[in-house]
């Protein structure tokens, strides 16, 4: 086949993976032992991650655009006119390696449209990487997308060969799935979950006993749920990624801010699309729950159905439970120093460790590098008062959003000083 033809594949196919967001690479260490092609590092293949955590150097690409299903959302939808393409298994294994020794890739993500039946889709998937792994010896990261319906057998077959498997869930809840994707069934979404997630701790425990047990997706699994293509409130959205970090022990939960691209009457309007500072403020919330010991039923409930969008999660709780405030950050547990805004957990664990020898002042906290001007409204320390003093939630809000704007203003006139 000619240049120009793969050339124009790869423009159609790598344009139509774009609204695939989870496809960091973090997490998995293959060595290369036997002078292999690549190689994949604990701290995830890449050099350069965009700020909110998406790998920039793997190629993403489909297998092919032709699905057989008509999701409302997806711009492959079998009833959307568009320029149809498809890769050969050896076209991927070529372009990868290609790619990787002129040094612009470091690894692949590949997902596909379903063509036929998702097992025979899948097993073209499972084709690509196997041959990357054991016919060019490739030991840089890949990431397979799961196709929703596969077999047990092929899934098994998926993690021997990829880092990290992943399943979209799509839509939040079962009835949003059921008015864009009729022609889905949730159950689908799920089996391949769960086979991943069951291969993966059998793997564990064998690997106790027999050392030379073949790895099991090391990087674990991810899944992604499109934000405002139906009407779930960022409570519904919350809940359900709790779920799925409980129950299949997911590594990422991934927010893909709904994107118009066609006009369907089940859909919202070609001209609304979802804040980008929406999608933000789910990942905060992700985090709270993962890594600061925060609920969904703390930060979201029936009276605060949806995030703020002005301030972030921690800081709009904070304000509803002024009474839990001010905290003596000389004697407050773990858990509470936490949850005070302006204070991230490298900073609980410096604040643990230095106060062990001296009760911290002000100084002191500076020094470790928390927000002053988040977190002076709600502790005390050794050398200072109290400062919200008769403040109401909302005064206090409008007072940490103007230092804020303030001290943004700033550090935008100095860094436009520097190229005057």
């Amino acid at each position: 086949m000619s240049f120009d033809r793969i050339k124009e594949k790869l423009s159609i196919l790598a344009d139509a993976a774009k609204y695939d967001v989870s496809c960091a690479s973090s997490g998995s260490k293959r060595a290369n032992p036997n002078k292999g092609l690549g190689n994949t590092t604990t701290m995830g293949i890449c050099h350069s991650y965009t700020e909110d955590g998406r790998c920039v150097s793997l190629l993403k690409i489909l297998l092919t655009n032709y699905c057989i299903y008509d999701c409302a959302y997806c711009v492959t939808r079998k009833s959307n006119d568009i320029k149809r393409a498809a890769f050969k298994i050896q076209e991927v294994v070529d372009l990868t390696i290609n790619f990787y020794r002129r040094n612009y890739i470091e690894g692949l993500f590949l997902s596909s449209g379903i063509f036929k039946n998702a097992d025979y889709t899948m097993e073209r998937l499972i084709s690509v990487a196997k041959k990357l792994r054991l016919e060019e010896n490739f030991n840089g990261y890949i990431h397979l997308k799961s196709i929703p319906g596969a077999s047990d057998e092929l899934m098994r077959k998926a993690g021997l060969y990829a880092d990290r498997l992943s399943v979209n869930i799509e839509i939040p809840t079962i009835s949003g799935l059921k008015l864009l994707a009729p022609d889905k069934k949730h159950e689908d979404f799920i089996k391949p979950m769960k086979k991943v997630r069951n291969e993966i701790i059998q793997y564990k425990n064998e690997r106790k006993i027999i050392k030379s047990t073949p790895r099991y997706a090391p990087a674990g699994q991810s899944t992604q749920m499109i934000i405002g293509a139906t009407g779930e409130t960022d409570r519904d959205i919350m809940y359900s990624a709790a779920y799925y970090y409980k129950k299949y022990n997911m590594r990422r939960v991934y927010y893909s801010g709904y994107i118009p691209v066609l006009e369907d009457n089940r859909l919202p309007s070609l001209k609304t699309e979802v804040p980008i500072l929406r999608e933000n403020r789910l990942y905060q919330t992700d985090w709270l729950l993962r890594f600061y010991g925060f609920s969904v039923a703390e930060l979201l409930n029936d009276s605060h159905k949806n995030l703020d969008l002005d301030i972030d999660p921690k800081l709009s709780w904070a304000l509803r439970n002024l009474h839990l405030f001010p905290i003596d950050i000389n004697k407050a547990n773990k858990r509470m120093l936490a949850r005070i805004p302006g204070i991230g957990m490298q900073s609980v664990s410096k604040i643990i460790q230095a106060r062990t020898y001296r009760n911290l002042d002000w100084t002191h906290l500076k020094a470790i590098g928390i927000a002053i001007n988040r977190a002076q409204y709600f502790i005390t320390c050794n050398s200072k008062d109290f400062y919200k003093k008769d403040l109401t939630p909302f005064s206090l809000k409008n007072k940490i959003l103007k230092s804020s704007n303030t001290k943004y203003k700033k550090y935008f006139n100095q860094q436009l000083s520097l190229f005057s």
